[in-house]
């Protein structure tokens, strides 16, 4: 079902600082820079940095998305088998969806699809 990692969201409380701390430990600029996103291609994957901390708590600061071929299919069949859905499906631009479900372990884990 995974296909590949394919983006890491960081959360900050401090999105400037965090953007700045990221250019220049990666050497890499933004390609997309919003007050509630940053976003970096690193060798064609995503470091994302997310300024929005109302679902985080200290040790859940990141979450890693798995590229999916059927975003519904995944939540449904990762719930069938003992997940707990964390952030339902929602479109966060174009074809991209994601979805957080929460493994039966304690684990985050981000299902993203679309390009």
């Amino acid at each position: 079902m995974f296909n590949k990692l394919r983006t890491v969201i960081y959360s900050v409380n401090d999105l400037q600082k965090a953007k700045e701390w990221y250019i220049n430990i990666t050497g890499i600029q933004p390609y997309f820079d919003e007050p509630f996103y940053v976003g970096f291609d690193i060798n064609g994957f995503e470091l994302g940095l997310d300024p929005d901390n109302g679902n985080v708590q200290q040790g859940n600061n990141s979450t890693a998305y798995w590229a999916v071929d059927n975003i519904d299919d995944a939540v449904e069949k990762c719930i069938a088998n003992g997940a707990v859905l964390i952030n339902p499906v929602q479109n966060v631009g174009g074809t991209i969806y994601v979805a957080i479900i929460k493994d039966p372990f304690g684990n985050c884990v981000g299902l993203i699809t679309g390009v």
